[in-house]
């Protein structure tokens, strides 16, 4: 469609409240003016991003829309079969911390590994998503560039799997929690959640994609009021402030370089080499900062269609906001809105 704006997404995991991020490109999906060029997430961000593209492979825009919501519906089918909150029927306000089955599960996993409880690495998403994609698709795939994370075990280090390396058991490697699932075999080595060392990763954006455009789509909230004070509180913040931690360690590196460009410390001659990077936010902090850590394993449909609700109406709201900016300016100022501080302070008294 001509006069298209292209972005980048940046898709952040976080269990059933990666049905936020289904609502996000649902509402984006249905904007004519907008295309997607890339897309960079880890977890359940990995898992829209693969689903969305198998539905534009198959059918469009309208074929990327029906296979979310079809796969989020076969994930609330399996979830009424396995999830630990299996048969909970969710209302607003609903504390699910402390329901028996969560408490459970809980217990659960505190006490025994993946490999114990669980020792032929039964993985109900891994059903569900056979049955939607067709990976054979992505290897030969123009109309989207894919980057999923997941984290080496062995190293420490972050591996993106591009299109052609987009495969059932890398989409799983990146939703791998290791307190609940084993890690993940491809090659020689071994995998975990993508959300430890790139939740999710920007720098594939920057250096393999043509729109200068990043929205960044929030799951985890960065910020919190308050002090947690009972144990999944505490837990669940600090599972926060983890997967958050690499993405706030680019945003810095981001900050620096549009500073170094904007503020001419960079020679003319070099500057074509370095991509002035446009940040942009959609953010689920409002929506989700009331929702108990329980919530993430949350399949009842009632509670999914919520959430995606919430997508659709945060992305609606971003659109009617920003997109003149698209292509212009950045809609964040990453200093205010991500770091504390000047990514370099004043020099030290002498």
């Amino acid at each position: 469609m001509a006069g298209t704006k292209k972005v980048n997404l940046a898709l952040q995991g976080g269990g059933a409240h990666g049905a936020f991020g289904w609502g996000v490109l649902d509402r984006l999906v249905e904007d004519e003016r907008l295309g997607i060029d890339g897309i960079s997430a880890t977890s359940a961000g990995s898992v829209n991003a693969v689903v969305y593209a198998h539905g534009l492979i198959q059918g469009g825009r309208k074929g990327a829309r029906d296979a979310l919501e079809n796969f989020w519906k076969k994930v609330s089918e399996a979830g009424q079969k396995y999830s630990p909150l299996s048969g909970f029927t969710w209302t607003e306000g609903s504390n699910l911390n402390f329901t028996p089955g969560y408490v459970m599960f809980e217990t659960m996993i505190r006490t025994l590994s993946p490999y114990q409880f669980n020792p032929f690495d039964f993985n109900p998403l891994r059903d569900v998503l056979a049955q939607c994609v067709d990976f054979d698709a992505f290897p030969g795939c123009r109309s989207v560039e894919l980057f999923i994370s997941a984290t080496n075990v062995r190293t420490g280090k972050v591996r993106v799997f591009r299109n052609h390396e987009v495969t059932l058991d890398s989409v799983m490697a990146s939703a791998s929690l290791p307190m609940l699932f084993r890690a993940m075999k491809i090659g020689e080595d071994y995998y975990w959640d993508g959300g430890y060392m790139g939740n999710p990763a920007l720098f594939p954006l920057i250096y393999h994609t043509q729109s200068r455009d990043i929205v960044i789509v929030h799951i985890n909230p960065i910020e919190r009021p308050g002090i947690p004070v009972t144990a999944p509180e505490i837990q669940d913040r600090v599972n926060e402030i983890t997967f958050n931690s690499s993405l706030l360690r680019e945003l810095r590196v981001v900050a620096f370089l549009t500073k170094m460009i904007e503020q001419g410390w960079v020679k003319d001659e070099f500057k074509d080499r370095m991509k002035h990077v446009l940040m942009h936010s959609i953010s689920a902090d409002d929506a989700l900062l009331g929702l108990p850590v329980a919530s993430k394993l949350n399949t009842d449909w009632t509670f999914l269609s919520h959430l995606r609700d919430l997508g659709r109406e945060a992305a609606g709201v971003w659109l009617e906001k920003n997109y003149a900016d698209l292509g212009e300016r950045s809609t964040v100022d990453l200093y205010r809105d991500y770091l504390d501080a000047p990514v370099f302070g004043p020099a030290p008294a002498k």
